[in-house]
Order: C-alpha cells, then sequence, then structure tokens
C-alpha cells in the first residue's frame, strides 16, 4: 500500500506541478521567441540605418558635385565671348607692328598710333581683370598649352623647345580658350 500511496502522491504532484512547468516552458519559449524577433529587429533597423547613411552619402555628393558644376559655369559663362575677342587682340597686335614700318615722322600718325596702344592695353586690361590671360611660350613646348605648327632649325634651343610664337594663345581662368601656335626646334 504504501508504494500505491507513493504513486498517488506521485502523481497528485505531477497534476499539480504539470501546468506550472507547462507555463513556465511556454514562457521560456515565448521569451525565446521574443528575443529572436528583437534580434531580428534590431538586424533590419541596422541595415535601414546603414540604407539611409548611403543614400545621405549620395545626396551630399550630389550636392557638392551639383555646386561644383554651377560655380563653373558662373566662370566660364563667357569663354565664347573671351574666344571671339581674342581675333580683335590680334588685329591691334598686327595694327601696331604695322606702325613700326611707317617711316613717316607725321604727327597724326603718332597720335593714331598711341590711341591704339591705348586701346589694346585697356582692352587687355579688362580681359585680365575676367581671368582672361595671355600663355606662356618661353622654354618647354607643352601640348595642353601650345600647337606645334612647324620646327625649325635652331643653334640657341635645345630640341622641343620653343623658338617662335606665330599666334598668341589665351587660357580663361585654368582653361585653355585657344592654345599658342609655335614653332618648335628640331
Amino acid at each position: 500500500m504504501s508504494s500505491k500511496k507513493n504513486q498517488e502522491k506521485h502523481e497528485e504532484l505531477v497534476e499539480k506541478e504539470a501546468p506550472e512547468l507547462e507555463e513556465k516552458a511556454q514562457e521560456e519559449l515565448e521569451e525565446a521567441s521574443e528575443e529572436s524577433e528583437l534580434k531580428k529587429c534590431q538586424e533590419e533597423l541596422q541595415e535601414q540605418k546603414d540604407k539611409y547613411l548611403r543614400a545621405y552619402a549620395d545626396f551630399e555628393n550630389m550636392k557638392k558635385r551639383l555646386e561644383r558644376e554651377k560655380t563653373n559655369a558662373v566662370i566660364f559663362a563667357n569663354e565664347a565671348f573671351a574666344k571671339d575677342l581674342l581675333t580683335v587682340l590680334d588685329t591691334f597686335e598686327n595694327a601696331l607692328s604695322s606702325f613700326d614700318k611707317i617711316e613717316a615722322n607725321e604727327e597724326a600718325v603718332e597720335k593714331i598710333k598711341e590711341g591704339m596702344v591705348l586701346t589694346y592695353e585697356q582692352l587687355l586690361s579688362i580681359l585680365k581683370k575676367h581671368g582672361v590671360e595671355e600663355i606662356a611660350c618661353e622654354g618647354e613646348f607643352n601640348p595642353e598649352f601650345h600647337q606645334a605648327v612647324t620646327q625649325m632649325e635652331s643653334d640657341e634651343h635645345k630640341s622641343g623647345e620653343i623658338v617662335q610664337v606665330l599666334q598668341k594663345g589665351y587660357k580663361l581662368k585654368d582653361r585653355v580658350l585657344r592654345a599658342s601656335m609655335v614653332a618648335t626646334c628640331k
């Protein structure tokens, strides 16, 4: 009988504690499920943060690029106009060099020459004020700024150096408007 009593006690105890154990197991399962879902949500949040940061970086890069393009557009807006004025400079230079060939010492010719020199210098000053500058043509040939039209023999220059400038070149800020046409040493 004692074994029967023990068994009954045991069954009674199992019946009593079974719901508690089942409830505990259910809670632990729910907790594990919540932790899993929390971890999943945290991973998704991190993924969304990464996407946001990439999109924000792309936006900032595009904003900077557009600002640079806008600045360049403003700086180089008058490029075509400046290029067209270069032929006027060439004509002035040719006219001024023609005065040196005139041997007459007439006062009128000197006054015309003086007026042309002042106009030429004023035009150069205005162009320089707006960023148009003559390209230097001394020394070594540079294909970014010079266009070699011909080659010449010269004892005074090394091979590849500029011997003569056939047409001046100009640049607007750092952009070449017209390359200098030069003759280089063979």
